[in-house]
């Protein structure tokens, strides 16, 4: 089958073009799982290779996402992020009209280096529980991040954050029941191979990186953060006050 019409135009790019224009006249929605690539194939007339093309340049320009064994979803439009000295994740993706989701890596043990016990407050060498977690909205993952706190002051925090999935209810067993945000920093990078398959993104896509570090009312140090946000599924909105 010839992958180029009469026209001149790219047959996979009129099948791409279709399904955007399904997406537009809202035919499929946000979060929709799109229709199988022989269910495709057949409404175009078209192969199998020529849908799969179409598919992988939309998903390049972030109007698709592929889930390995599961099928192609419709991209939701980008997650609205505050950044404020109170913030929330499972608030923020709520207030969207969106499901929020934590989900465990992984949780480690871990000694303090020196940043990390610059920014905890602590000696370096010291004890440390490492958590590496997932966050997602609607299922769509939407950043990774990688967080450390002190193993003496939290113990037993990897087993809590499993069972919690939030980071606000792990600190609320701990007696936690507010904190806040002591300083923000952001900058820009290339997702690498173990972060891409987290993620659902191409090796080569751009994330934004956040390292936080989280204080109690009495500005003593809870927690610090490394997080990488897909950057097509996110944008970030800094709050004065």
């Amino acid at each position: 089958m010839q992958d180029t019409a009469s026209s001149g135009v790219a047959l996979w790019r009129l099948v791409a073009d279709g399904i955007e224009r399904g997406i537009a006249d809202g035919r499929f929605s946000a979060g929709d799982k799109l229709p199988g690539e022989m269910e495709i194939a057949e409404t175009y007339r078209v192969n199998r290779h020529t849908v799969r093309r179409a598919l992988a340049a939309l998903a390049e320009r972030g109007i698709v996402r592929a889930e390995r064994g599961s099928g192609t979803y419709v991209e939701a439009q980008k997650l609205a992020y505050p950044l404020r000295s109170r913030t929330r994740f499972s608030e923020i993706v709520g207030a969207e009209g969106r499901e929020p989701q934590g989900r465990l890596i992984e949780a480690t043990d871990d000694l303090a280096t020196r940043e990390l016990a610059r920014e905890l407050g602590l000696k370096v060498g010291a004890p440390l529980v490492r958590i590496e977690a997932i966050r997602l909205a609607d299922r769509t993952p939407i950043c990774v991040s990688t967080t450390w706190l002190s193993a003496e002051q939290f113990p037993g925090a990897g087993e809590v954050f499993s069972a919690t999935r939030s980071m606000t209810r792990m600190l609320e067993h701990y007696g936690i029941r507010d904190y806040r945000r002591g300083a923000t920093r952001i900058t820009a990078g290339i997702v690498d191979a173990t972060d891409a398959a987290r993620l659902d993104l191409p090796l080569g896509r751009p994330i934004l990186v956040v390292d936080a570090t989280d204080l109690n009312l009495e500005g003593k140090p809870l927690v610090t953060k490394h997080s990488r946000f897909a950057a097509e599924r996110v944008e970030f909105l800094v709050e004065n006050g």
